[in-house]
């Protein structure tokens, strides 16, 4: 398989493939913020010696206060893509439920813990036969949502059973009011959260997972004593405790999710879903536009499950909106 059919963000790649492509490529592969938290100065205590306890502890409580979940319960990690890939190995199941289309590697993931995986666009409705339910709020690539109190009742539904809902918010940041993280540390509940996405500092890795007790035991004893570094947890601090750059962050993403989806439009291209991170587009034959794209140097998302979708991010500035809006000239 295409490695760009996996993941975006494989620029690397599509350099490779796309040897002739003179322009400066623009990647808007990713969801990820283009405006990325300021870093500032990292201390050389941070970057020298092993990450300590207390450096742990305060970004795992700026993270739950960003958040409103409990600290109590929360995991941190070296970005939720390695948790995606952990929790097969420590939940016991059979039968899977995953929401269709979405992130791909929970389905990938349960595959290899060889479960019986049922991809479809109503996984709520296998409360009464799925061990566990997976769901993105808000879902990547089309943005759809679920309703907490909906998620809640779906919870209780699996605890009874000593089943899971497994909630991927990587994308709740862009609206909090969707967040399960407060009621994290209930039993059948697992949420996680990423760090890279909304705070467009996606290569520290950082992310975590609001578990039960248990749970939590378990995934620090695989984890280890170090799991994140110690410039991810100073850097992480600061933008967690950054009220004011987060509302003002909403409000310029929302702005430029605006301004992107008139640019679609002015193209002949209505957007059928996404967030403000990301618009996700049906075109007729999209293998064609996206190469199109590409030798353009245009770098935008598309799927092995679909020829008709992409998903393309926000340009970061208005000559990378230019190239993107001349691109799309038919």
């Amino acid at each position: 398989m295409n490695k760009d059919l996996i993941h975006g963000g494989a620029l690397d790649v599509m350099q490779r493939n796309f040897p002739n492509t003179d322009a400066p490529w623009i990647d808007l592969s990713t969801g990820i913020n283009p405006w990325a938290y300021p870093m500032g100065e990292v201390s050389a205590e941070a970057a020298t010696h092993l990450p300590t306890r207390d450096l742990m502890e305060t970004c795992r409580a700026a993270m739950a206060r960003a958040v409103n979940g409990p600290e109590d319960a929360l995991v941190l990690s070296p970005g939720s893509e390695l948790l995606i890939r952990l929790l097969p190995t420590l939940l016991t199941a059979e039968r899977v439920a995953i929401l269709s289309p979405s992130y791909g590697d929970h389905r990938m993931s349960w595959r290899q813990a060889n479960c019986q995986v049922l991809e479809t666009t109503t996984p709520l409705d296998e409360a009464c036969t799925a061990d566990v339910i997976v769901v993105c709020n808000p879902n990547n690539p089309d943005g759809r949502t679920f309703s907490p109190d909906v998620l809640e009742d779906i919870r209780c539904r699996l605890a009874k059973r000593g089943g899971w809902l497994i909630v991927d918010e990587a994308y709740a940041d862009l609206d909090p009011s969707l967040s399960m993280a407060h009621n994290g540390g209930k039993e059948g509940l697992i949420v996680l959260r990423s760090f890279g996405k909304f705070y467009g500092l996606a290569g520290l890795r950082l992310g975590g997972a609001f578990v039960p007790e248990a749970l939590r035991t378990r995934l620090e004893q695989v984890l280890g004593m170090w799991p994140v570094s110690g410039p991810a947890l100073e850097i992480a601090t600061r933008a967690y405790s950054d009220r004011a750059w987060q509302i003002n962050t909403r409000e310029c993403l929302a702005k430029a999710r605006h301004r992107l989806d008139g640019l679609l439009m002015d193209s002949g291209h209505n957007p059928v879903g996404g967030t403000d991170l990301f618009r996700l587009l049906e075109v007729e034959q999209a293998t064609k536009l996206w190469m199109h794209l590409a030798d353009a140097g245009v770098y935008v998302r598309r799927f092995e499950w679909s020829n008709q979708h992409l998903r393309i991010g926000l340009p970061a500035d208005p000559v990378a909106e230019g190239r993107l809006a001349f691109a799309l000239i038919p």
